[in-house]
């Protein structure tokens, strides 16, 4: 099972990235005849250290907050705002159309930028 809200944790964003890549290399026609083994044995591990972050942030199926981080002596622990969602669908829709937008906007300011350093 996919963690809940996985895409708020980049954490889980790089694990679940990671396994993707690993199981394209280890299906590729090109590949050895054992490396999908690998990648069993590979996802098996990854799945622990799923569960470890699920637990790190405590995301549930209706809500979700940042992950914990361990303030340094003097250093204030940081608030953290569990965050409650009604439609994980819809809020999932919603961050995927905010993130183009986001990049849209980067891409648009980087070719505007370059147009400006080409001079006349």
């Amino acid at each position: 099972m996919i963690p809940p809200f996985w895409h708020h944790h980049p954490e889980m964003v790089w694990e679940l990235s990671a396994l993707h890549l690993h199981w394209l290399g280890a299906y590729d026609p090109e590949q050895n005849a054992s490396a999908p083994l690998g990648w069993h044995r590979d996802f098996a591990d990854a799945r622990e250290r799923l569960r470890y972050w699920v637990t790190a942030c405590s995301t549930r199926g209706d809500r979700d907050r940042p992950t914990r981080q361990a303030a340094w002596p003097g250093e204030e622990s940081p608030s953290i705002q569990e965050v409650k969602f009604d439609d994980r669908d819809e809020e999932f829709a919603d961050f995927v159309i905010a993130q183009v937008r986001k990049r849209q906007e980067a891409e648009d300011e980087f070719y505007a930028n370059l147009a400006d350093d080409e001079g006349p």
